[in-house]
């Protein structure tokens, strides 16, 4: 097995397979480029279209048919119609909605070879990555939430009185979700499972930069045998998820994405009609390595939890805290293992860092690499563009990095790790605290005492300990602070895709 699968298997959920992996499909034909609503293929109302870009070459995919504020108004009348009482939708067993989106698990397994390679062109993430990791956690997140749908019970109350009093557990209703271009079918995955689970509609407007897999996974619901307007897919930019978190029918918004667009979604979600939300945001998430951990061990790992993904992770480590008497030799191997890393053509099985997203977040990562060298921090690698031609950004570490500069308080979102030095435990909780963020932090020691210490003093929605980015669909994951609220994945992933009502009624004490 190729090194960096054997790296992701040792870092990541135990759902990857262990079988060859086939070739990928380099020029995976695109399908479907249009607007999904009702289970049905339209043009947009304005008949515009946007490009879409291979981040490896920058070169034009597609043309996608672009949705705008009409558009959006026509998907959400199309959810709200498919969730009115007395639909097939509503009327539909639980056990059926499981059936459902286990038949869709199902089709993402048939085609995933077809949906990894068409990742890989659309979103530049390896395809040995997109493969085993991105597909195999879509399906078992569908298939985790399937097994929910006919569970999601309430409770009887012993209410005081003479009363039968329980209460139900209902569908919100219409649900807009906006997915991120860094695990853009993955991220459909997390918020169709649970939404689709519990009985509710959705109008999903994926990525601008990224939409090919969800367009294709469209066709594969209506395929899979949901009912018209269940799932609708609205491709567009930034003012089609503005219309769809502005619109008076639509009764949550999900988001994952920038801190800054998720404030802006606070601000306007409720302007009429005071819309639940759930928002997982950015990261500047502390890793922490203490002398007594296992050396080798931390490095890779921590190797691994900044640069997996070309770094655009929101849960990234991107703020290393090293212990001051390992920092020289610790420093030294991380800038070893940054220099061996393998950049390249990301349908290339050895290759482990593929292009950045595009030329936008290409030119912010060596912007900030540029202000990094300014105020003072040492480059030990890496810090320029690759090639010639797409979006390609080297292996980057920047060692000596106070927590004053910019690189230590921005969030990068790109292949930048940063190497702090600390001298003792409180020292290093505060320091890690001392962020607008709280998505995730990691410890590495092998003393339990001081890691049970720590993780309770760490402010974030996720501690790993001696392991970085062990993700599952079975646990939640969310942020403190600036990082968001709500929770994705486990039985927390259906809390923001309910309302609970209390059901009383009144007990007749009279014998007839």
């Amino acid at each position: 097995m190729l090194r960096v699968l054997n790296k992701l298997q040792l870092q990541l959920p135990r759902c990857l397979s262990t079988a060859a992996i086939p070739a990928p499909k380099t020029k995976p034909p695109i399908l479907y480029t249009g607007i999904f609503i009702d289970n049905e293929w339209h043009q947009s109302v304005s008949r515009k279209t946007f490009p879409v870009l291979n981040p490896a070459t920058g070169e034009t995919i597609a043309e996608i048919q672009q949705s705008e504020a009409a558009d959006i108004d026509i998907a959400v009348n199309a959810a709200r119609k498919a969730f009115k009482l007395g639909s097939p939708w509503r009327t539909m067993d639980a056990s059926k909605r499981a059936l459902l989106l286990n038949n869709l698990a199902d089709l993402l397994e048939e085609n995933r070879t077809y949906l990894a390679s068409l990742e890989t062109l659309n979103n530049g993430k390896p395809y040995s990555v997109a493969y085993e990791v991105d597909i195999p956690m879509s399906i078992k997140c569908l298939r985790y939430y399937a097994g929910w749908a006919d569970k999601n019970n309430g409770q009887v109350i012993p209410m005081d009185g003479n009363y039968i009093a329980y209460t139900r557990h209902e569908p919100v209703g219409v649900c807009g979700q906006i997915i991120p271009w860094n695990f853009p079918l993955l991220m459909m995955a997390w918020k169709l499972g649970p939404a689709l689970a519990t009985g509710n509609v959705v109008v999903l407007k994926p990525a601008e930069q990224t939409p090919l897999t969800a367009l294709y996974t469209a066709q594969l619901i209506k395929k899979a045998g949901f009912p018209s307007g269940v799932v609708n897919v609205v491709p567009g930019y930034g003012d089609a998820g503005a219309a769809l978190v502005t619109h008076n029918k639509v009764d949550k918004i999900a988001f994952t994405g920038s801190t800054s667009v998720g404030k802006l979604i606070i601000q306007n979600a409720g302007l009429h009609n005071l819309k639940r939300t759930t928002l997982e945001l950015g990261g500047k998430s502390p890793n922490i390595i203490f002398k007594d951990s296992d050396m080798q061990h931390a490095v890779e790992t921590a190797h691994f939890g900044l640069f997996f993904n070309m770094g655009q992770c929101c849960c990234a480590g991107s703020r290393t805290f090293v212990e001051d008497s390992i920092y020289d030799e610790f420093v030294e191997k991380s800038a070893a293992r940054a220099k061996s890393r393998v950049v390249g053509d990301p349908f290339d099985l050895n290759v482990e860092q593929g292009p950045q997203i595009d030329l936008d977040q290409t030119n912010k990562i060596l912007s900030l690499i540029e202000k990094g060298k300014a105020e003072g921090a040492e480059l030990i690698s890496g810090g320029s563009r690759v090639g010639d031609k797409g979006f390609f950004v080297a292996p980057t570490v920047f060692a000596n990095v106070t927590d004053d500069m910019t690189i230590a308080r921005e969030e990068i979102f790109g292949p930048v790790q940063q190497i702090l030095k600390f001298s003792s435990i409180n020292e290093v909780i505060n320091r890690a605290n001392a962020t607008e963020y709280g998505l995730a932090a990691a410890v590495f020691t092998n003393n339990i005492d001081k890691a049970n210490y720590v993780l309770q003093g760490l402010r974030a929605g996720t501690v790993w300990v001696n392991t970085y980015n062990s993700l599952s669909c079975q646990m939640p994951f969310g942020g403190y602070k600036m990082s968001g609220y709500g929770r994705e994945g486990g039985s927390y992933g259906l809390h923001g895709y309910t309302e609970v009502k209390s059901v009383i009624i009144k007990v007749n004490q009279k014998n007839s």
